[in-house]
């Protein structure tokens, strides 16, 4: 996680200078720009930090070392639901919600409730049914 850690403080560092220099050239009057980069370079450090932590915490990876072998990698990565639904639903309200910005405010709130059910739903489907540990 060592490169990932500099990247992501690197653009901290890279993006801090650069707001504050946006800001001079417009004379602290355009109030989208100034804080939007300076955002930006305080959620990169973020998670920088976050990955500077992690690493410390877990150690090396097989990538970063230089005698890392491929296998030393394999595994399960992670818990995947190939059978779930609930992604689709949630991706649908977010597409309803998304239209009631461009048609108006009350689709944003229909979007919004589906929204909320498929995120209810993706969460909890390992806690009903079937799949319940």
């Amino acid at each position: 996680m060592k490169v990932e850690t500099g990247i992501f403080l690197g653009g901290a560092l890279f993006f801090l200078p650069i707001g504050i220099v946006y800001g001079f050239l417009t004379d602290f009057k355009e109030w989208v720009g100034f804080p939007a980069i300076l955002m930006v370079s305080i959620m990169s450090a973020f998670i920088g930090f976050y990955l500077y932590k992690t690493a410390k915490s877990v150690g090396m990876r097989p990538e970063d070392r230089a005698d890392g072998e491929i296998h030393e990698n394999s595994g399960i990565v992670g818990a995947f639901s190939p059978w779930s639904w609930w992604p689709i639903a949630l991706a649908g309200g977010a597409a309803i919600g998304f239209l009631g910005l461009a048609v108006g405010w009350w689709i944003l709130f229909i979007g919004a409730g589906f929204s909320a059910i498929g995120l209810v739903g993706w969460v909890y489907e390992y806690s009903r049914g079937d799949h319940a540990h």
